[in-house]
């Protein structure tokens, strides 16, 4: 449980669901998306499993949300990720128009909403979230480092 909330919150869901890709073989990120206080989605990473790249656990979740809801836009829908999505993802995130975001470990890397590209402040972006960062990070980054470190 993130310490400081009662009870589980909808990024322990999201961290659940990434610690189950993780012993699925795939990294370990979980997504979560949310209506009206209701998860309507919840995916982790299917890359290897589906041999898709596009498989991202943010793009999955946002496929099942919009299948859920009848709509490609998810404008009253929430995020929860573990990771900071990848140019990919905040791409997606955008196109659906998600109302905000939530995530976990910082991707200096990979990330593109507060690393690298900076998705959302390009004047190219359609519609940016209300961004919160850092929600369960030590756990996302814990998961993520015994991840690659058992893979070494």
């Amino acid at each position: 449980m993130i310490r400081g909330l009662k009870g589980p919150s909808f990024m322990d869901l999201a961290l659940k669901t990434a610690e189950n890709a993780g012993k699925a073989g795939e990294v370990p990120i979980g997504c979560v998306i949310v209506r009206d206080h209701e998860v309507i989605a919840t995916a982790g990473n299917r890359t290897l499993t589906d041999y898709d790249p596009t498989g991202h656990a943010e793009i999955v979740a946002l496929r099942e949300a919009a299948k859920k809801i009848g709509s490609e836009r998810l404008v009253d829908c929430d995020l929860y990720v573990t990771l900071e999505p990848c140019t990919m993802c905040a791409g997606a995130i955008s196109f659906a128009r998600v109302r905000r975001l939530y995530y976990g470990a910082a991707d200096p890397k990979g990330g593109a909403v507060e690393s690298g590209v900076r998705f959302f402040a390009s004047p190219t972006c359609h519609h940016a979230p209300e961004v919160y960062s850092g929600v369960g990070e030590s756990e996302a980054s814990r998961l993520l480092k015994a991840f690659f470190r058992e893979r070494r």
